[in-house]
């Protein structure tokens, strides 16, 4: 059970103060008084407090000190004033200052509580976004790409233990779920990492641009080449070659693509000389390989010869417990890029954003994101900030897990248990009450889920 939020008040009046004791006590705060600003300050100064509610007119310091020194003292406490009705033209000004919110004197019960409890969540939920962002950040630095579902945690165990290899890769997943991602993570953990990592799209060029990308060109190799060129092989040599939407690669430039698979040598277009070269390849596609063989649309041979082993990116929307963290990582990205302060999102934005299908995958998840940063009015993203298409998604009930079926049963146990463990706020003992398994059985799946991770890290 959480502990009891602290408030301190400070008014010069005794009796509100002894009013708003009682009042707040009943409702199980824990309540610290002050008779003025100095005291107050002293009281905040001991550490322990949540929310401030003060006078704005006392003797000695004002409420508008107070604040002043009280956002000085803890940033991160709100602070709410009190103010008599000829002092609200101050108050609203106090807000630009930091101010939370104020109350008009005489208040209500249901006022004061209402405000209350609305300031203590908002700093439960900056206070659980820095808790995020921190994850985040230990994440990024261990070299992970975004994410934590377990379906990801799976997808990096097998990208750990393919980056210690040299086979080829074939990457397959929906347009904008990270496929380029995935295949530099595979390149920083293998022992190419101090060699390039070069990337090329192969539906972005007509044939013969690609050609001439890809293996270079000799001066006076077709009109306008007017000296050597190395190409992407060439780039590459020592490191990764990543070549994405692979399925676009034309009749003619497969079969030079199986060479250098097959023999590591190419020429360059319009050369003789005959070059070698030491390139892994990480191809991707959001196409069915497989089809497109049996219509003869791509060579068997150079299919088999990319699809050594391969990775799987499954879309955003069978992965929802990474939208959360991957929106968070863009706010802070854009929030930067655009000079705001931003803290994390309101419970109802997260609801909504992981309601959503999401057709676009993590790119439409990033643009989303980048907008929200752009139009948000407060410090928390908002269901005001978001699309109307995603504002308007039905959120899932809390404890409610939407599972695809086809989906391996493990995958569904894992997700169960870290949904209710979610909603218990990590609760050992009732999430296995809730499950109706022993509490022991709890621990030995997470150990186990542990000792599946441990090199795994998680992905975008």
């Amino acid at each position: 059970m959480s502990e009891p939020a602290t408030l301190l008040v400070a008014d010069d009046d005794p009796g509100l103060r002894e009013s708003l004791e009682r009042t707040l006590t009943r409702e199980g705060y824990r309540v610290l008084l002050a008779s003025d600003g100095n005291a107050a300050l002293e009281r905040l100064r001991g550490g322990g407090i949540d929310l401030v509610l003060t006078d704005l007119k006392m003797p000695g310091l004002t409420g508008i000190e107070v604040l002043r020194a009280a956002k000085a003292i803890a940033p991160d406490v709100d602070v709410i004033l009190l103010t008599a009705f000829g002092t609200v033209e101050e108050a609203v000004r106090a807000m630009k200052d930091g101010a939370y919110d104020f109350l008009t004197k005489p208040f209500q019960r249901p006022q004061v509580l209402k405000l209350i409890r609305q300031a203590l969540e908002r700093r439960e939920l900056i206070q659980q976004n820095r808790a995020l962002q921190q994850r985040l950040d230990d994440l990024l630095q261990q070299g992970a790409v975004v994410g934590a579902s377990p379906a990801f945690r799976r997808m990096m165990t097998l990208v750990e233990q393919v980056a210690a290899s040299s086979a080829t890769v074939l990457v397959q997943g929906e347009s904008g779920t990270g496929k380029e991602l995935v295949a530099r993570a595979i390149h920083e953990r293998s022992a190419r990492r101090p060699g390039p990592f070069v990337a090329v799209n192969c539906a972005a060029l007509p044939e013969t641009l690609l050609e001439s990308e890809l293996f270079g060109y000799e001066k006076g190799a077709f009109t306008g080449a007017v000296g050597r060129k190395e190409g992407r092989f060439e780039l590459a040599d020592g490191g990764t070659l990543f070549l994405d939407e692979v399925a676009d690669l034309s009749p003619v430039t497969q079969p030079k693509i199986l060479r250098v698979l097959q023999e590591g040598e190419f020429e360059r277009l319009g050369g003789t000389k005959t070059l070698r070269v030491d390139v892994r390849i990480v191809a991707a596609t959001n196409q069915d390989l497989v089809q497109m063989v049996r219509d003869k649309r791509f060579r068997e041979d150079l299919f088999y010869r990319l699809n050594v082993i391969t990775i799987t990116v499954p879309p955003l929307r069978e992965r929802r417990e990474d939208i959360r963290v991957l929106a968070q990582h863009f706010l802070r990205v854009y929030a930067a890029k655009n000079n705001r302060t931003l803290e994390g999102f309101t419970d109802d934005a997260v609801r909504r954003l992981e309601a959503y299908a999401w057709p676009g995958n993590v790119r439409e998840l990033e643009n989303v994101i980048e907008r929200g940063v752009v139009l948000a009015r407060g410090s928390l993203m908002d269901v005001a900030d978001l699309p109307e298409e995603i504002a308007g998604a039905t959120p899932l009930p809390e404890g409610v897990l939407t599972v695809r079926i086809g989906t391996p049963l493990a995958e569904v146990e894992q997700r169960l248990l870290d949904e209710t463990l979610r909603v218990t706020k990590g609760n050992k003992t009732l999430t296995a009450k809730l499950l109706g398994i022993d509490p022991r059985t709890v621990s030995r799946k997470l150990e186990r889920q542990d000792e599946l991770d441990e090199g795994g890290g998680a992905a975008s």
